[in-house]
């Protein structure tokens, strides 16, 4: 197994070090892609173009999973983690595809870009669809191949093997809720239990686990793994609900009005929803879902959910969970520098603008 000559202070150049293994994965990946037709160009550059930006928090999680079972810096184990970062990427493809949202890190979601490299062509929206829908399923299977050949010895990888499993099935159940839940009456446990299986459980969680798998953990840690996971992966997306209405989108990357014109069963609005008035459910019973939502008709919402104090509530519940679950990591027999670094993430996941 490759492990790092210098174990200093690694958390300093860990994104540095999962951007360059992805860089370097996906550029050869793509090479092969387009070795077999010059035509899957548009299609090689939707895949640069997903694994290029993010925070790369997942890869992390698994990292530090790593290291709280005890283990030491290791190449192969970045390796590993960085497939974490090619799930969030399928996952992101698919989820702009379902809710037809039209930006992502400032740029044409891959649906829309490819609806741009296929003009002139008949039936190019749907052709477009399909495209994006396949990168997304090449980016999953990336996934498993980066994971499967990180380096690491193959007994480690067997006893991370069940964990992927999960990780697939509730971040597909997560996503079929929510599309099953869109349009119905909010409902703020309704709403919390999308976003675990939806967001929480595959950014924090399974990460995690499969990090601390992967070095042979106690029952006993992956426990706290889960106690630290969960309330920090809702906190995590309730930040990003938040940021969905009331962000500005030269930092998100994102529009400010795709959680409401995809009526997406968010906590906020099932907040708003149920402290407002006839007149203001009326309002929002006409908005949630509109294809048409205007500046004025998203300042509507904003007044509703401010007037009801619901983005207040949902800040309530960020930093509940955020204490929950540096609680649990100063509570917990950690070595030192894994704790401080699963606090700084508790505070890097939640405390942000985009």
């Amino acid at each position: 197994m490759s492990t790092a000559t210098n174990d200093i202070e690694p958390r300093t150049t860990l994104k540095q070090r999962v951007d360059l293994v992805l860089g370097a994965f996906v550029e050869t990946e793509t090479g092969h892609l387009l070795a077999i037709d010059q035509d899957l160009k548009p299609v090689a550059d939707q895949l640069r173009v997903a694994t290029a930006h993010g925070k790369r928090l997942r890869a992390a999680f698994c990292y530090w999973g790593w290291r709280a079972a005890g283990q030491p810096d290791s190449d192969a184990l970045v390796r590993a983690a960085a497939a974490m970062e090619l799930v969030h990427a399928a996952a992101v493809v698919h989820d702009d595809l379902i809710d037809d949202s039209r930006l992502r890190h400032g740029l044409p979601t891959a649906h829309l870009a490819f609806r741009g490299a296929l003009s002139g062509r008949p039936h190019r929206r749907g052709a477009a669809r399909s495209l994006a829908m396949l990168t997304g399923d090449l980016l999953m299977s990336w996934a498993g191949q980066l994971f499967t050949d990180s380096g690491l010895p193959a007994a480690y990888l067997a006893r991370a093997r069940v964990l992927w499993s999960v990780l697939a099935r509730e971040l597909v159940a997560g996503e079929c809720l929510e599309i099953l839940r869109t349009g119905a009456e909010p409902d703020v446990q309704a709403s919390l239990e999308v976003i675990r299986y939806k967001t929480a459980k595959y950014t924090v969680e399974h990460p995690l686990h499969i990090g601390a798998a992967l070095g042979g953990a106690s029952r006993e840690l992956r426990e706290r793994c889960t106690a630290y996971g969960l309330p920090l992966g809702e906190a995590f997306q309730l930040r990003d609900d938040l940021l969905g209405v009331f962000g500005d989108p030269d930092r998100t990357g994102k529009a400010n009005t795709d959680d409401i014109t995809a009526a997406r069963p968010t906590v906020l609005v099932a907040h708003a929803w149920h402290a407002a008035t006839g007149a203001e459910r009326r309002d929002l019973r006409r908005l949630l879902g509109s294809p048409r939502l205007d500046a004025d008709g998203l300042e509507r919402v904003r007044a509703i959910m401010q007037r009801t104090g619901a983005p207040a509530r949902v800040e309530q519940m960020v930093a509940e969970r955020v204490g929950t679950a540096v609680d649990v990591v100063r509570r917990a027999p950690l070595p030192r520098d894994t704790a401080d670094a699963l606090v700084e993430l508790a505070h890097t996941a939640t405390v942000r603008r985009s």
